[in-house]
């Protein structure tokens, strides 16, 4: 009986899975055989269908249209593609000049020296924009350029061939631009710890609206009187270098050296910087940004550009070994900010003529920067010329040697290659007037800053520190500030008196 009720069971499953298995089979029959094209997702794609076919159509129909891609067409891609990076780098130079000049000064100027670095660059745009870029490169005289304010003129009217055979427009301005920032920031250093923040403003406005623009015209705008007399400065020890550094000069002459710095008798004292980490790490980045600063000058994708780079860094190199060799013969040890400085003089000196020299040739010129911004530091103390970064030895001293270098070592053209006298008098005469003509309106317009809202800060100010005084904030707020007699002063002239205090802030 029991085995009968199992049977029965079992034959009662069986009986129910197959009726579930048929169900089962029916049912996805029956959806194999539904019509899926009514369903709305498929009623949907009737119109996304269309839309493809018709773009596919269009796109075929605009590609038979188009014209064929031509060799002149990649190389003018590549050409700006090329300058938009190396305008990247020297604008990211504003980083090195900022850490450099800061590490060099005292710890109570940080924020004031980072703040006019970063600043300079954004007022330098706008005034570039305006009218400085027009002045540069704009109309036909061969003293001041002009017209196309504003970037408003076509290539022609800033001496660019329509693209792709030269580059657009707005890839020229933004190489400029990082150019003429550049200018101005080379006078932050040498005017640093006691200049008025409006002053140093204002007189950025100045230099990169007027001064720069015109003398660059003479020498860059194509017609320029000084170009067209054979004058070279390939990538600017002169036209920005030295206009820096003339302006530098004069400004830090007018201004006077920082309370403390010379003696009663005139004996420099020393005043170190506060962190010569920073300073390391800015000359590291200008070098990396000279390879946009050299090499872009080219304007162009070329094999030339590898080979500037080359004579670039074999200069510096040269200018770094030679500043360390130099200041341990002449002073018993190797100073940090001599390597630093003959690093940038070496940069310096071969921005002038690193086209057109030979790879010996860039070491020689990079070597003989290095030797004269060491004795160059020493000659500016002698009249008492307060520079706390070195900028007029570095930016003044090399650009002058840099430029004249032109017209010995050039390989086509240069006096040691048998190329005559013609390009070092061309090169003599650029010098000469562009510094004469820098430094005349640098005074001018030192002077009527000085006349209206003044140029140095007070001398409670100087003590106390720009970062207080002009900025109300510290760039260490909380940190324990170590300080040692040849950075303090209790004293009025910054240096400790026998039964003065040492204060901590200074």
């Amino acid at each position: 009986m029991f085995s009968r009720k199992k049977s029965t069971r079992l034959n009662q499953r069986s009986s129910s899975r197959e009726s579930s298995i048929s169900s089962r089979l029916a049912s996805r029959f029956s959806r194999l055989h539904k019509p899926r094209w009514l369903s709305l997702s498929w009623i949907a794609c009737i119109p996304i269908s269309a839309l493809i076919v018709g773009l596919w159509s269009f796109a075929a129909v605009a590609q038979e249209d188009a014209q064929p891609l031509t060799a002149e067409d990649v190389q003018g891609a590549l050409n700006t593609i090329w300058i938009v990076v190396a305008s990247v780098l020297v604008i990211f130079m504003n980083a090195g000049f900022g850490m450099l000049e800061t590490g060099f000064c005292r710890h109570k100027n940080a924020v004031n020296i980072l703040a006019k670095n970063l600043i300079v660059f954004a007022i330098a745009t706008l005034v570039f924009w305006a009218f400085g870029f027009s002045v540069m490169f704009g109309g036909d005289n061969s003293f001041i350029g002009g017209g196309g304010y504003f970037l408003s003129g076509e290539s022609a009217n800033y001496g660019l061939d329509p693209f792709p055979a030269g580059l657009p427009v707005s890839v020229f301005f933004l190489f400029q631009v990082a150019f003429a920032a550049t200018g101005a920031t080379i006078v932050s250093g040498a005017v640093a710890e006691r200049i008025e923040f409006v002053a140093f403003l204002l007189f950025s406005v100045l230099l990169v609206g007027i001064s720069y623009p015109i003398t660059g015209h003479w020498v860059w705008s194509g017609n320029g009187w000084l170009g067209v007399a054979g004058f070279s400065d390939f990538a600017g020890s002169t036209v920005v270098h030295s206009v820096g550094g003339w302006a530098a000069l004069t400004g830090a002459y007018l201004l006077g050296p920082r309370m403390g710095k010379y003696a009663e008798d005139g004996t420099p004292r020393a005043i170190p910087g506060h962190n010569m980490g920073f300073a390391t790490l800015g000359c590291l980045i200008l070098w990396i940004g000279w390879f946009g600063f050299n090499p872009g000058s080219e304007l162009a994708a070329n094999e030339a550009v590898p080979y500037i780079a080359v004579t670039t860094n074999l200069a510096a190199a040269a200018g770094g070994v030679a500043a360390t060799i130099t200041s341990w013969v002449k002073d018993g040890k190797p100073d940090l900010s001599m390597i630093i400085n003959g690093i940038l003089a070496g940069l310096v000196g071969i921005t002038a003529g690193c086209n057109g020299v030979s790879y010996s040739g860039a070491v020689i010129i990079g070597l003989l920067a290095g030797i004269l911004v060491v004795y160059s530091v020493g000659f500016f103390d002698k009249f008492k010329i307060d520079d706390p970064v070195g900028a007029t030895s570095v930016h003044l001293v090399c650009g002058i040697w840099g430029t004249l270098a032109v017209g010995l070592f050039n390989t086509e053209t240069g006096l040691f290659y048998d190329g005559g006298f013609d390009q070092l008098a061309a090169q003599i005469v650029g010098v000469v007037t562009i510094g004469a003509f820098t430094v005349l309106l640098s005074t001018i317009f030192w002077l009527a800053l000085k006349a209206t809202v003044g140029i140095r800060v007070h001398p409670e100010q100087e003590y106390e520190g720009l970062d207080i005084a002009e900025h109300g904030m510290e760039a260490y707020n909380g940190f324990l500030k170590e300080v040692g007699p040849a950075s303090i002063g209790g004293s009025e002239t910054g240096i400790p008196s026998s039964g003065g205090s040492i204060l901590s802030d200074y």
